[in-house]
């Protein structure tokens, strides 16, 4: 290790899907649906687990899609974060690379980001990065430890691990 390097070699990685949507008005679009009222439960539900197991994102980025907006903002309100939510409209339907793409531009100094988004590209990119295969239904949340000093060198070549999980029908 070169003398006075201190960055850290580990970054904490919370990925999201967004909490349960209604399909109760046919006449929106895909991108226009809101949360239902379970999604409306569930999501400060995440907030609340995020506070009481000390997980403070530094920066969080979401899918442009009201469903993930809204959730991301309820997870805001719960967890009592004073953080600003950065809307990433290049996450509605994200495939993988999509996905590393946004966070490869992640500040370096940054330790922790909580990405909000939508299957299949958030399954798809915890199987690259971990290896393994977590199932995310709405409002399942992913932590996992990534090995690396800045965003910028996330591939999919990491070998991520899950530190934890949660799901709103576990609790």
């Amino acid at each position: 290790m070169a003398v006075g390097y201190a960055r850290s070699s580990m970054k904490q990685l919370l990925i999201l899907r967004h909490a349960k949507s209604s399909w109760n008005d046919a006449s929106l679009d895909d991108w226009q649906r809101p949360l239902n009222d379970r999604g409306r439960r569930d999501a400060p539900r995440v907030g609340e687990w995020l506070r009481n197991h000390s997980r403070q994102p530094e920066v969080i980025i979401t899918s442009d899609a009201v469903r993930a907006r809204t959730t991301a903002e309820a997870v805001v309100k719960a967890a009592g974060y004073s953080i600003e939510v950065m809307i990433e409209p290049s996450l509605y339907h994200a495939t993988t690379q999509a996905v590393l793409d946004v966070l490869n531009d992640v500040r370096e100094e940054v330790q922790t980001v909580l990405i909000v988004g939508h299957n299949p590209g958030l399954e798809d990119l915890v199987r690259q990065l971990t290896g393994e295969y977590h199932p995310l239904t709405t409002a399942a949340l992913l932590d996992l430890d990534v090995p690396i000093g800045r965003w910028s060198e996330l591939d999919g070549t990491i070998a991520a691990s899950v530190v934890s999980t949660w799901q709103p029908g576990d609790h």
